[in-house]
């Protein structure tokens, strides 16, 4: 009987194994012929602002480096959640990604009270693609020539002056919080779907002033159709050096900034995510594509899934104060 037994034990481990083999098997047959279709590359935000410049340029590099075509699919509303939803309930296949971005990641669970989804728990990290500084622009026709402008002028007449944000709870929303925290001053918040409609309403008049990502703003800056008056890093951007921080200029200890990365949905293989975060890899040693983007005012980066996972836990750590203090809701 106990011999029975034993053979039966031994049968019921082979097939154990023949399952885990095979299933193995099956993991690598699809990394090496990925990618077999064309990828969607989500972007949970509209097309003009520096999110969607990103995702536009990865998914060109991406294509490029895997024999495929990467399409871009903007998804925008709710601060990046809708897309990033649409993202998590797709399979994990590597055909649908998302370019998150640390406001999505750290931001929103602070700031919305219901989320249909945990964007730390439910989404795998592939690379942080790059970072960048915030850039405050205002309408030149206005008589604002620094921030110590903004702050006497707000102090002077308390909720009088606004500022536009891609939307609540991004980094551009957040990035206005802090500074009215740290500066003492009202300002009214004016949400919009996206850096584009926002930028278009401030150079024509209806809204005053934005902290924008500098590569959505750029090229109005460059025109003269905007005034920058600082950046919001704790040293000055690369890209703009001629422009004091906000912490320079009487804001002290003010720092803001943000990233955008891939991440796909949980449960994507690990040869999948290797194979992914290596053409990443490549892209972001490309000189074509560094020029490109550190051109535009992004700091590329090119991370692995690990150091993606650790940067989420610290920016959670570091936003989730700031939301909470400054008291924003989005729901």
């Amino acid at each position: 009987m106990l011999q029975m037994n034993s053979t039966r034990f031994q049968f019921k481990s082979i097939g154990v194994g023949l399952v885990c083999a095979l299933a193995l098997g099956t993991a690598l047959v699809k990394a090496e012929t990925y990618p077999a279709k064309p990828i969607r590359l989500v972007c949970p935000f509209p097309a003009g602002g520096a999110v969607d410049i990103a995702s536009r340029a990865i998914a060109q590099e991406l294509g490029k480096g895997m024999g495929t075509v990467v399409t871009v699919d903007n998804r925008p509303g709710a601060g990046g959640n809708i897309g990033s939803q649409e993202v998590v309930r797709a399979p994990a296949d590597g055909y649908t990604l998302l370019m998150t971005s640390s406001a999505i990641q750290a931001i929103n669970p602070f700031l919305y009270n219901k989320m249909s989804f945990d964007p730390s728990r439910d989404l795998q990290p592939i690379s942080v693609l790059v970072s960048l500084n915030n850039v405050l622009v205002v309408n030149p026709a206005l008589k604002i020539s620094s921030v110590a402008d903004i702050v006497s002028q707000a102090k002077a007449s308390p909720g009088a002056m606004n500022f536009a944000s891609s939307g609540s709870g991004t980094s551009i929303h957040m990035s206005g919080e802090m500074f009215k925290s740290m500066a003492g001053v009202n300002l009214i918040h004016v949400p919009y779907k996206g850096s584009a409609p926002a930028l278009t309403d401030l150079m024509g008049g209806q809204v005053m002033m934005m902290f924008d990502n500098i590569p959505s703003s750029m090229a109005h800056i460059k025109s003269g159709k905007l005034k920058a008056l600082a950046t919001t890093g704790a040293k000055r951007d690369p890209s703009l050096p001629d422009l004091p921080t906000v912490a320079e200029s009487g804001v002290p200890g003010y720092e803001a900034s943000v990233w955008f990365g891939l991440m796909s949905p949980l449960g994507l293989s690990k040869e999948i995510v290797s194979k992914l975060s290596m053409e990443i890899g490549k892209a972001s040693k490309s000189a074509e594509y560094v020029h490109r983007m550190t051109e535009m005012g992004f700091i590329v980066m090119g991370t692995s899934p690990e150091q993606m996972a650790q940067m989420n836990k610290d920016e959670v750590a570091r936003w989730g104060p700031i939301v909470k203090a400054s008291g924003a809701k989005a729901d």
